[in-house]
């Protein structure tokens, strides 16, 4: 869907008649054709009923008869053709549209920056990827092409209302003006219903994605029954909000039926007495009766249909709305490619703050050479994961710049760049399915000798040799079936196999026992010779040979150096690593 501009956040007909409607204008000029056929062959039955009672009865003509007969069986015929042509023209073309929608709404979100998801539940996003594009069916479907078909067969019934009746037919357009004034105030009431719902639905499903995801915590903490009134309070929520469109919708049903009905017991009484005058026939009274079922209708329906394009146009607001997010890769600037990373990368006096007014860094200023291993030292909340995060371009700075190669790193391609760039984090994500899936994620390409080369280097086989399935063993949603030291083993193929100018480690031994964690070190060195690495620690033991440390307190570099440097010092660094000694 392409940007346009918008009032108070709404996307307007134009913009929808100009990217929705008029792409799939052969669709829809073909189902408009086949429902003109189809009501004009409706149209015949009203008029073959006429013939029948003023001409064919009277006369007794059976031959008459049989040919009046055929015509309306062949009219039936062609009706119901139509119409189950124009269902699988429009009702598929709907549903490829909403698949396209989809597909366009996640190729977007998953190109926002990584700050956009940091500040967004996982499970609203399904919901604007799945949910809210689910609307348009009713603007390319059968619910649109009904609608114009709709409005042909109210008109043309009434012309004919007039041609048999003028008195008649102004009698029944005074209610059906009200009902129409009625609708469109209602409709209007609508729309900001439906667009409450989309939001409801998305956080309610985020927290029962949330919810499912974490179980494990919540039966851990026996806290179930929080998370069943939870979800109750979401779902009294959206019910509430359903219950204000039904009564919006109900109230304009009603009212037309009402309106619609006083219409009609006008007619029987006009008409009554016109037959009794003689200024009307028995036959054109039966013809106008049918003719205005066929004018009220549409208009009847159209309250359901207004409905569906009311919560279509909600639902393309919500979707509208996020594609207008600026991408990660939207900025002008990035047009330079690297597509040999050396690894030099320098800060220069760099200050980033997640919120205005909140610095995490301050003019933070380093060189971290090619091939180098630079250690990330501190207390919880001190910036260190936001260096790594700027590094691996995961953000950009507010202030200062940070430079590859020489390059401003916010002129570099993220293609070429992360395409260099490996990263193995304390907590890392493990997609469902197989070990070797897994392991061959970022290089899905890769020929079997260089899978078991990454399995060997990070010690995978140690495991994968006792599973019955070896590498083809399925580990459930998140490595679930696995131990935490197992899981960081895979991440760390991963690494290994992505073969990397640029590595991010954060902490990468944490979760593994001292077996392993020896294992993990040994394959680590080899993983890191060549490449700049940087290493967020919590174990200071596991940096001792490290390049340089760099302690950071409060966004500022307050120590620089290597491990012996800094002991000898007996300043921050020499705390934190007596303090973990004794523990």
């Amino acid at each position: 869907m392409t940007k346009a501009k918008r009032t108070e956040n709404r996307v307007t007909m134009a913009h929808v008649f100009k990217t929705i409607i008029w792409p799939r204008r052969r669709h829809l000029f073909l189902g408009l054709f086949l429902i003109i056929i189809s009501r004009f062959s409706g149209l015949v039955l009203p008029g073959a009923s006429k013939y029948l009672i003023d001409d064919v009865i009277p006369s007794n003509d059976l031959n008459m008869l049989k040919w009046l007969v055929l015509v309306v069986v062949a009219a039936i015929t062609i009706q119901a053709t139509t119409s189950y042509a124009l269902t699988q023209i429009l009702s598929v073309e709907a549903q490829h549209l909403i698949s396209k929608l989809r597909s366009q709404v996640q190729r977007h979100i998953i190109q926002l920056p990584i700050r956009f998801f940091d500040n967004t539940k996982t499970g609203e996003l399904v919901s604007r990827i799945m949910t809210d594009v689910e609307g348009v069916r009713n603007l390319v479907g059968t619910g649109f092409a009904q609608m114009i078909g709709g409005v042909l067969t109210a008109l043309i019934s009434l012309a004919l209302l007039i041609y048999i009746s003028p008195l008649m037919t102004l009698y029944v357009l005074v209610p059906v003006i009200i009902f129409g004034l009625i609708s469109l105030k209602a409709f209007g009431k609508i729309r900001p219903i439906f667009r409450e719902r989309g939001k409801i639905n998305a956080e309610v499903t985020g927290r029962l994605t949330e919810t499912l995801g974490g179980i494990r915590v919540i039966k851990g903490f026996n806290a179930e029954e929080q998370e069943i009134k939870t979800f109750e309070a979401g779902v009294e929520r959206l019910f509430l909000n359903v219950k204000a469109s039904l009564t919006a919708t109900s109230f304009v049903t009603s009212a037309a039926t009402f309106l619609l009905g006083l219409a009609s017991a006008g007619i029987m009484g006009i008409g009554g007495y016109m037959i009794m005058d003689e200024q009307m026939t028995f036959g054109d009274f039966l013809a106008f009766t049918l003719y205005l079922g066929f004018m009220i209708a549409p208009i009847v329906q159209m309250s359901n249909i207004g409905s569906q394009l009311t919560e279509a146009f909600a639902g393309l607001d919500r979707t509208e709305e996020i594609m207008n997010a600026p991408l990660e890769s939207a900025s002008n600037k990035r047009t330079i490619g690297l597509p040999n990373i050396k690894g030099d990368i320098v800060f220069k006096n760099v200050s980033f703050a997640y919120e205005p007014g909140k610095e995490v860094l301050k003019e933070i200023s380093f060189q971290a050479p090619e091939g180098s291993v630079t250690a990330l030292v501190g207390t919880s909340g001190s910036g260190k994961t936001t260096i790594a995060g700027l590094a691996a371009s995961f953000l950009n700075p507010d202030s200062g710049i940070i430079t590859v190669d020489g390059v401003d790193m916010q002129k570099i391609s993220l293609d070429s760049f992360r395409s260099q760039l490996g990263v193995v984090l304390q907590d890392d994500f493990l997609f469902e399915g197989t070990i070797r899936e897994n392991i061959l994620f970022p290089r899905p390409d890769s020929p079997n000798d260089k899978l078991i080369d990454a399995v060997k280097a990070a010690h995978v086989q140690e495991f994968t040799d006792r599973f019955e399935d070896g590498l083809d063993t399925l580990i459930g949603e998140r490595g679930v079936k696995l131990s935490g030291g197992q899981r960081q083993r895979i991440a760390i193929a991963r690494a290994v196999l992505a073969d990397p100018r640029i590595l991010i480690l954060d902490e990468a031994t944490s979760n593994l026992d001292t077996e392993s964690e020896a294992l993990i070190q040994a394959s680590l060195k080899v993983l890191m010779q060549g490449r700049t690495t940087f290493v967020i620690a919590h174990r200071l033991s596991t940096i001792r040979q490290a390049d340089q440390i760099l302690v950071i307190e409060n966004g500022e570099i307050v120590e620089r150096g290597k491990h012996e440097e800094l002991i000898a010092k007996e300043g921050r660094y020499f705390q934190l690593y007596t303090y973990q000694a004794r523990i």
